[in-house]
């Protein structure tokens, strides 16, 4: 690369055989689907001499040239040449390579002029610096090992326990000003953490470039771009192959939703409205003040299915978590009457962004059969994780929204409370299984005044945390894949701030270190026993003894396996009031072990229990042929199983 001092006008030279009929034929279908490969800049021999070819869409340009530290940032002297009537703009430059700062001078309509980042860029400079960066993303991958079992690992019957982080806020450097630790820092302390707490996933809040660090990334700039505050691109590189190794699968969350309005992006790029729509009742978002893709344009669909490939490929991540869903598929999402456009049909629906979400995992899916993508879809809408054969939107999993506020809305009540909302935790059985579930507690119910999941829970200091304990344990043996934000798993005091970090001090607080060590115990059992997770998405896998007990706040139920796994049966008690000989129905007789209580005195509890077993005796109870009769401490979840002699037994139905 040149220096910043140079006079020397480099070269520009056009080369058009790099993309062939072809590949403008399927660029102007919208069905190119390695255009990550095409567009942008990439290093290339030119004439012998090491050079960039770049290449950008802007189809009502008048003029663009390349504008770079190579050149004094000057906007006449490097243009770039239209390729017939496709909209791309290309060029050759000798002479520079990787690292060399750059930016597009788009001249459009009615003399509009602006300084535009690369839409293909694979690096920027680090915020509030808006540059893109010629780059390559050479890397020597090490998890081999972890990719030739990842379709077992990502399967709907295998144990899907996820850590959702916040890249920047989990843990930084107060002797360097609080700095957030580089994704290599990262790499020598999330991995280990993670597996040391039985998570089999990470999912990761967008690591795509944006440049408000306080929109968390979910106003990206750079689809292609992982942001530049943590590293490069192999930094991060380096971090998920850490991670896989240690046995953890990665998700990455995606904005396909909706950008920021920031003049160096997407927004207005070539002088019209091209990547959005041109009426804001179509094109703007009044929730986030930002713009909505126009899906209906095939380049534009194109771009982002490419954006979602390219982190599957070039980062080997394991799923795709697609956020905000329900504002894609809804005209008048937070929208008032005349303030939204009806469909052809005049229905609310969106149609185009439904065919793009389908295209999106129909193609994900033709290519990487062993991802999974996740979708965040807050309303009732229908086969979100269907075939799209089926008539459905084509994800593995959606979040479920439902579950994650009923939940958090009972246990925030008083337990003296609690028996007026006992079905607010039953009412989830009547939908469980309509969809293939991930049972969120998420970054979005700590934030904004919310509060933490601890300062949630109703009562006194010790009450808070055994409701907590509780709620976790609830979350663990419920149908369905667990997802829960960072923090969460040692009852972070205060509520999520993504300028500081997680509370690692509590650590040090044996009542903060039990909780701590309870997740750890609840994933492993909900690894270890198939019974907890094989069947999370079937009917048959669940079933209640005991759902009207409002009186006492009680609830059992059943998780059940395969053949030749032994059932589990979870008892919890919502009041801080202990249930003494407490008769509970059983489908097996012998013993029954107490495999976990969250009111044990190493989780922080009060130590009451069964004595780590129960004799069932065969009287029937609650439709069962046997039963035990129990103690279900204060405020607890009592965890049993029979002992693993009768593990062969027959499959309980």
């Amino acid at each position: 690369m040149l220096n910043s001092t140079s006079t020397h006008v480099l070269p520009v030279s056009y080369d058009e055989t790099w993309m062939s009929a072809d590949d403008l034929y399927l660029f102007n279908e919208g069905k190119h689907y390695r255009l990550f490969d095409k567009m942008g800049a990439h290093p290339t021999i030119i004439n012998g001499t090491q050079g960039v070819r770049f290449a950008v869409w802007a189809p009502n340009a008048r003029y663009i040239t390349v504008m770079g530290d190579f050149n004094h940032w000057n906007n006449t002297s490097h243009p770039l040449r239209p390729i017939s009537q496709t909209g791309i703009w290309h060029g050759c430059i000798e002479g520079i390579s990787v690292g060399t700062r750059y930016k597009f001078h788009v001249h459009g309509p009615n003399n509009y002029r602006y300084d535009k980042m690369d839409p293909y860029a694979f690096a920027c400079e680090v915020a509030p610096d808006t540059a893109s960066i010629v780059s390559d993303l050479s890397y020597q991958w090490k998890d081999n090992e972890w990719i030739s079992h990842r379709k077992v690992k990502n399967g709907t019957t295998a144990p899907c326990s996820v850590y959702e982080v916040h890249l920047g806020s989990w843990r930084r450097v107060p002797e360097e000003g609080y700095r957030s630790l580089t994704y290599r820092e990262l790499a020598e302390h999330l991995p280990k953490y993670v597996a040391d707490h039985g998570f089999t996933h990470v999912e990761f809040l967008p690591v795509m470039e944006h440049p408000f660090f306080g929109s968390w990334g979910y106003q990206m700039t750079g689809y292609f771009a992982p942001t530049s505050r943590y590293g490069s691109p192999q930094d991060l590189m380096f971090l998920i192959d850490a991670l896989h190794q240690k046995g953890i699968g990665v998700i990455l969350d995606w904005v396909p939703s909706h950008f920021p309005c920031d003049g160096h992006g997407l927004s207005y790029f070539d002088g019209t409205y091209l990547y959005e729509h041109a009426d804001h009742r179509q094109g703007f978002h009044p929730d986030w003040g930002s713009y909505i893709f126009n899906y209906g344009r095939h380049e534009v669909a194109n771009f982002l299915i490419n954006s979602a490939l390219f982190w599957l490929e070039k980062y080997h991540v394991d799923g795709i978590r697609v956020d905000a869903v329900a504002s894609m598929l809804y005209l008048d999402y937070s929208r008032k009457p005349g303030e939204w456009i009806p469909n052809k049909h005049g229905g609310r629906e969106n149609l185009e962004a439904i065919e793009f979400l389908r295209r999106f995992n129909e193609e994900v899916y033709s290519r990487f059969p062993d991802v999974q993508t996740f979708a965040e879809e807050s309303t009732s809408w229908p086969l979100v994780s269907r075939p799209t054969y089926l008539g459905g939107l084509g994800f593995g999993y959606k979040w479920d929204m439902g579950w994650m506020h009923d939940t958090l809305k009972y246990f925030a009540q008083d337990p003296v409370h609690r028996k007026y909302h006992h079905h607010q935790l039953t009412f989830r059985s009547l939908y469980a299984f309509s969809e293939n579930y991930i049972l969120p507690l998420s970054h979005d119910e700590v934030v904004h005044g919310k509060g933490s999941l601890l300062n949630k829970m109703p009562g006194d200091e010790w009450q808070q945390r055994a409701n907590l304990r509780l709620m976790l344990g609830y979350l663990f043996t419920q149908p369905g894949k667990k997802l829960l934000f960072m923090g969460g798993e040692f009852g972070q005091k205060s509520e999520w701030n993504h300028d500081s970090s997680l509370d690692w001090h509590l650590l040090n607080d044996a009542r903060h270190s039990a909780i701590a060590r309870w997740i750890g115990d609840l994933n492993h059992l909900y690894r270890s026993e198939a019974s907890l997770h094989t069947k999370d998405m079937e009917p048959s896998g669940f079933q209640w003894i005991e759902a009207n007990d409002m009186d006492q706040s009680v609830y059992i139920y059943m998780r059940l396996g395969d053949t030749g796994d032994r059932p589990i049966v979870i008892a919890f008690n919502c009041t801080p009031i202990i249930r003494r000989n407490y008769r509970m129905g059983v489908p097996l007789g012998g013993v029954w072990q107490e495999l976990l209580n969250s009111d044990a005195t190493i989780y922080g509890g009060s130590g009451q229990g069964n004595f780590g077993q129960v004799d069932s005796v065969p009287f029937g109870s609650h439709s069962q042929p046997h039963s035990l009769t129990v103690s279900l401490p204060p405020l607890s979840i009592v965890i049993f199983a029979p002992m693993p002699t009768l593990s062969k037994q027959p499959r309980v139905e």
